[in-house]
């Protein structure tokens, strides 16, 4: 049968591969662009990078759960549109799921593959593994925002569900980049020292109260950079070190599109 060019055109667009192909795979299909798909895809001929150079400023998160266990996956789109797709869902879901029962460096060959060579051409975007991770053990809570483009999560050693999921907000809330003052590398915290004394001197503020209000502003600076620190977003008379009693908290991860 004859293909139209328009046909041809869409299987390339969603493809990357080469008009020929394209045209004999339409034709072998009898015109059904999944047929031809598929049929491009086993002979090797569905090429994904093409659009890997195009920007990504959508997508999913996911989180799966099992017992002590919660793994979670940002995947990344075009459009806003794919992101809230079912096919686009049940993907990023599944990668969650497969994550659960895998090892992390085996699952990253996995996604990345089957993004390349399944996701793409299905839904025909540029699509990103973009975060993966699994946190075990302990106290677990989490926290996914309603638009399932950020979450977080927590593992404490004590306390509860309810408590590790309240500071799992905070994480998607307030960004922590460190636990707590001690995890702060020493390079970092000097570069802060060295800008707070040239805002000094640039003040002209007596040399004998400077180490009074750099410490000042070094406690101002880990409230905003440590978990541990932070004023905690539901009652700001607290910090979140108040909350944890006799617990500690292991870990945290935030994953974001």
């Amino acid at each position: 049968m004859g293909v139209d060019l328009q046909t041809i055109s869409q299987l390339r667009e969603r493809t990357g591969a080469g008009i020929g192909d394209c045209k004999n795979a339409l034709t072998e299909a009898n015109g059904d662009m999944e047929k031809a798909i598929e049929v491009l895809r086993k002979k090797g001929e569905i090429k994904a990078a093409k659009k890997s150079d195009r920007a990504t400023n959508e997508g999913l998160v996911s989180l799966a759960f099992r017992d002590d266990k919660i793994a979670g996956v940002a995947v990344a789109c075009e459009t806003d549109f794919v992101s809230r797709g079912e096919d686009f869902i049940m993907a990023v879901d599944g990668f969650s799921q497969k994550l659960l029962t895998s090892d992390q460096a085996s699952f990253r060959s996995w996604a990345e593959d089957s993004i390349k060579s399944e996701l793409v051409v299905k839904i025909g975007e540029n699509i990103k593994l973009l975060d993966f991770g699994i946190t075990e053990g302990g106290v677990l809570g989490s926290y996914l925002h309603a638009n399932k483009k950020v979450a977080g999560v927590v593992s404490l050693t004590l306390g509860n569900k309810e408590l590790a999921s309240e500071i799992a907000m905070q994480v998607v809330a307030m960004s922590p980049r460190y636990l707590n003052p001690e995890e702060v590398p020493a390079e970092i915290v000097a570069k802060e020292k060295e800008i707070y004394e040239a805002q000094l001197k640039q003040e002209n503020k007596p040399e004998a109260i400077w180490d009074k209000i750099i410490q000042g502003k070094l406690n101002k600076f880990f409230e905003d950079v440590c978990l541990t620190e932070q004023i905690f977003i539901k009652d700001d008379t607290k910090k979140i070190k108040d909350l944890l009693g006799g617990a500690k908290i292991k870990e945290f991860r935030k994953y974001q599109i």
